[in-house]
């Protein structure tokens, strides 16, 4: 059984809930782990009791360098700071768990991981990353690191070493700007390589998880794992997909489409238990997709319907 492990609060409900319909459909025999980041989230999970799951409280988990640090960073960058512990987190609660992979809650499973797990395994390491693997013409490793947190595996012991570092680095210092070559958890991954050669694996076939950044890179239908970065849902169905890449034709069909319909059921799943999902940028939808023309880079809008489905249209 493989173990993962995730953390989002109240306002990424309906991405973390995607994600485990997706995991439902392709992991296998599975185990997630959910870092519920604040009540809403933790009651919402309670209350819809999803297979598969195992909810830890944020309450229940934070630490005295947590604790410390926490009043010093805002809710995105708490989380950020989180996340190299949240391994450590699910082997302390089972030891029966030998390898625990971090997932971002807006990833979404398009096929069985299974082959990603055995490149692992081939490559006889602790630790696994993926690149980013940016196409060119959107390469942003200066800014954002050559490697995305998005799915981390931590293999047990062997990987305490390269996890406490990482841990001890977000404690030090986890904020949402670019400063003396860091930016949030992401690019001290930089050194994993080269630091750690002898327990941290790259994952070579790069097309297996993929990202709106290199949608001109990849076929489509070859995701694993496709990381739906910068989606975010408005009032009245609205959903602007990225205000920074172009999202093709093809990625809409086999990739877009399919999780519009997941977040759909998603929002149909709370609405049943009576919590409404809450839109998740501050400014109006007509303002970030303005934005999103001005740049040149905004290819498609769609609606989620009220009804908890969602379809393409023609693109406004």
């Amino acid at each position: 059984m493989e173990h993962y492990v995730t953390l989002f609060d109240g306002l990424f409900l309906p991405q973390g809930l995607a994600l485990h319909m997706s995991m439902e459909r392709h992991a296998g025999a599975y185990t997630l782990w959910i870092l519920c980041m604040d009540e809403p989230a933790h009651d919402a999970l309670q209350r819809l009791h999803l297979p598969n799951v195992r909810l830890m409280a944020l309450a229940d988990v934070e630490n005295p360098q947590l604790l410390q640090v926490k009043p010093t960073r805002s809710r995105g960058e708490y989380c950020w700071t989180m996340t190299p512990f949240t391994p450590k987190m699910v082997f302390e609660r089972d030891t029966s768990v030998q390898r625990v992979t971090y997932l971002d809650a807006d990833l979404w499973f398009r096929q069985s991981p299974r082959a990603i797990f055995t490149e692992l395994e081939n490559s006889g390491k602790a630790v696994l990353i993926t690149d980013h693997a940016y196409a060119p013409e959107f390469d942003q490793s200066h800014i954002s690191g050559k490697f995305c947190v998005q799915f981390t595996t931590f293999v047990r012991e062997r990987s305490e070493v390269v996890r406490e570092r990482w841990a001890d680095q977000c404690i030090d210092w986890c904020y949402a700007r670019v400063e003396d070559g860091k930016f949030g958890d992401q690019m001290y991954l930089n050194e994993w390589p080269a630091r750690f050669g002898d327990r941290v694996h790259v994952l070579q076939d790069k097309e297996l998880v993929q990202g709106p950044w290199n949608t001109a890179r990849f076929p489509p239908g070859e995701a694993v794992a496709f990381h739906f970065h910068g989606l975010r849902l408005f009032r009245g169905g609205k959903v602007l997909l990225t205000d920074h890449y172009p999202i093709y034709r093809s990625t809409r069909e086999v990739l877009y489409q399919p999780y519009l319909k997941d977040l759909g059921q998603a929002i149909a799943s709370l609405r049943r238990i009576g919590i409404e999902a809450s839109p998740q940028l501050k400014k109006s939808f007509w303002l970030q997709r303005l934005r999103a023309v001005a740049k040149g880079l905004f290819k498609a809008q769609r609606r989620v319907l009220e009804e908890g489905t969602a379809k393409f249209g023609t693109a406004i």
